[in-house]
């Protein structure tokens, strides 16, 4: 089976505008998914975040016996409605909480205004052996902080390289980067909303503030256009998953970490002291 990173990976050419949203680039063949892509996603991303237990489990070992400063972040950037949190619900569920952290980004505070928009990212990245969660970005300040002026041109345009640097950097210091923006169409964005009003129970998911948002859907596409191409680097590639299909979004970004995993093969840390010596000792004392 092709590598999911290759076929999903932003290039230079890469046009957002053309990718289709309900698209499933890469999936197995008709035969493998069956007349229920649903059950067949739900079982196979079950199966995947299994596996990735395993490489956290081998990573975080590793980490605490000194044997590797190797970390994984999963950065997810996606509109409103794009399914950050059921993306992160399914794909790790088999993951232990002990070995990940994870950051939902907002406006900074007061504190934050005070440092470079980079501070609060450096602060809140894995530590060796840990699984890095990101929901929302450094990413915000080229778009957000673009499409509604909260910066001049003249700031935001030169962030593009500064990302770029401290992405390098973090990627020589162990830190393997998995970028994936949801795709979602401004149909599927518009039935999600109103799922959120007509249903009781998401009626807390709704922000009439989204409005406002959606309403600058054309600039948020042309922020996210630049940001993807111009950010796209062998260190830290981005990922485009088209998510208005949930079973597609959540198997693709299991497969993006399991393949990363894989390249990574994090190994079980060599004791240091004599297995067999100490099963004897134990054995001996009843």
């Amino acid at each position: 089976m092709p590598d999911l990173r290759d076929i999903l990976r932003v290039r230079p050419d890469t046009r957002l505008a053309e990718i289709d949203p309900r698209g499933t680039p890469g999936l197995p063949g008709g035969k493998t998914v069956g007349k229920d892509p649903k059950r067949w996603s739900k079982t196979e991303v079950a199966a995947i975040s299994q596996e990735l237990a395993g490489y956290q489990e081998r990573m975080f070992a590793s980490a605490k016996e000194g044997a590797t400063d190797k970390r994984v972040l999963l950065l997810l950037q996606a509109m409103d409605c794009g399914g950050k949190d059921g993306t992160v619900r399914n794909v790790t569920q088999g993951m232990s909480p002990a070995g990940m952290t994870a950051v939902s980004f907002g406006p900074p505070s007061e504190e934050e205004r005070r440092h470079d928009f980079l501070w609060r990212v450096r602060r809140a990245l894995p530590a060796p052996g840990y699984v890095g969660i990101f929901n929302r970005s450094q990413y915000e300040d080229v778009l957000i902080v673009r499409v509604h002026d909260l910066v001049g041109e003249d700031v935001w345009s030169q962030r593009y390289d500064a990302i770029n640097e401290f992405e390098a950097e973090q990627a020589a210091g162990g830190l393997t980067m998995v970028k994936v923006m949801l795709h979602i169409s401004k149909g599927e964005q518009k039935q999600r909303l109103l799922d959120r009003l007509d249903d009781p129970a998401k009626n807390w998911k709704y922000n009439p503030g989204d409005l406002t948002e959606r309403a600058r859907w054309d600039d948020y596409q042309q922020a996210y256009q630049d940001a993807l191409t111009r950010c796209s680097t062998a260190a830290a590639p981005w990922h485009v998953v088209p998510a208005d299909r949930k079973w597609y979004r959540n198997w693709a970004v299991a497969t993006l970490l399991r393949e990363t995993f894989a390249d990574l093969d994090p190994r079980y840390p060599a004791p240091d002291f004599d297995v067999d010596a100490e099963r004897a000792k134990l054995l001996a004392a009843g």
